[in-house]
């Protein structure tokens, strides 16, 4: 029997970023939502946003005691991926390893999945 890629995971260099993030988060605050929106050259990009109160649509991610959930509608977009935080010198920030990627900007901002046909 197969097994199902897990949903997403994180990172500890991620994980230790949501935790500083959540702790220094405005009132009300109780979570991160991971999403994917459309934005970019390429049509996708990642987004992160803090959450007052998960949608009865959101989904919980599992593997980790953080209030993290996925925006339902990214699922998809989502299965199978890494999330970690790399500092660079000029930029730091959350990156996705995504196997469901077909294409990236050369900016890095914003990719492309390419839909399966069936068969």
């Amino acid at each position: 029997m197969n097994e199902s890629p897990p949903l997403l995971t994180m990172t500890d260099r991620a994980k230790e970023h949501l935790v500083a993030l959540l702790q220094n988060a405005p009132d009300g605050v109780q979570g991160v939502r991971i999403g994917v929106s459309s934005r970019g050259c390429n049509g996708l990009r990642y987004c992160l946003d803090y959450l007052e109160s998960p949608e009865a649509t959101d989904q919980p991610l599992t593997g980790t005691d953080l209030p993290v959930f996925i925006d339902t509608k990214s699922l998809l977009f989502l299965i199978g991926s890494e999330m970690d935080w790399q500092e660079e010198s000029f930029h730091s920030g959350f990156v996705f390893k995504n196997p469901n990627e077909t294409s990236r900007c050369g900016c890095g901002e914003s990719f492309s999945v390419e839909e399966q046909a069936e068969t």
